[in-house]
């Protein structure tokens, strides 16, 4: 038999046999590749609390908004309708300068106007029913949002939909951003909702019309964005996008 190191714990037992020896070759490099892709789904895994964190008279896995104020974990999280979703690593490089740039803008754009932008982490809470903690179950974190109410903002975030969301796509959240949050902000009334994907350099919006998102075609470099929330900002992706990695 021979031994193929995978890393310092785990190996492969691969049989000594003449008619493999042409084959190990190929065959070795999808070990490596798919025993590496399923590490990296495990760690990437949504993982609750421990037992002491229980949700409060909720059905099993349904957590609150209540149970949220009450856990001290490394990572961030967010819920989603009572599931917990994790972020799976610290934002790339290309993340963190789009939303460097575009909050700055909107910060100096709103500037002594009742509208205020928020960046992560800053939680914002999308009550269902009441704003009650026991009953909200969904707290985002979005990377960059607009809130035009100040009767929304509390001292611990936004309570409520605000005006203007943008995601920042990462490896490892695209699912969370396209999917799960696009409902919860359609449902909660988020009136315009940017998704950015900083590799590919390019932007969509969803905007709210009577009650359902409607997308634009998709922008990119050369292209200068109007918001519909927020008066009189407009986004000149060229800038956005310069000197992307």
């Amino acid at each position: 038999m021979n031994q193929l190191s995978l890393d310092q714990n785990t190996s492969l037992q691969i049989p000594d046999n003449p008619k493999l020896e042409g084959l190990k070759s190929k065959i070795i490099p999808f070990y490596q590749y798919f025993y590496f892709m399923e590490k990296e789904e495990i760690k990437n895994k949504v993982e609750e609390p421990s037992a002491e964190y229980l949700p409060t008279g909720q059905a099993d896995g349904c957590y609150t908004y209540a149970d949220y104020l009450t856990w001290q974990m490394d990572e961030m999280v967010e819920l989603i309708k009572g599931k917990i979703f994790k972020q799976a690593a610290a934002p790339r490089v290309n993340h963190q300068r789009v939303a460097g740039l575009i909050f700055t803008r909107l910060f100096l754009h709103l500037e002594k106007r009742q509208c205020e932008t928020f960046i992560a982490p800053f939680d914002v809470r999308l009550p269902a029913k009441s704003k009650k903690n026991e009953d909200i179950n969904t707290v985002v974190q979005p990377d960059i949002c607009v809130v035009c109410d100040p009767e929304k903002i509390d001292e611990l975030g936004c309570v409520g939909a605000p005006d203007l969301v943008i995601e920042i796509l990462s490896p490892g959240n695209n699912k969370k951003e396209l999917q799960n949050k696009y409902e919860v902000y359609e449902e909660s009334g988020v009136k315009e909702y940017w998704i950015i994907h900083p590799n590919e350099c390019t932007l969509l919006i969803y905007t709210l019309i009577e009650g359902n998102y409607k997308p634009s075609k998709i922008f990119t470099h050369g292209d200068k964005v109007a918001s519909q929330a927020v008066e009189g900002f407009v986004l000149d992706l060229e800038e956005v996008f310069d000197g992307m990695m």
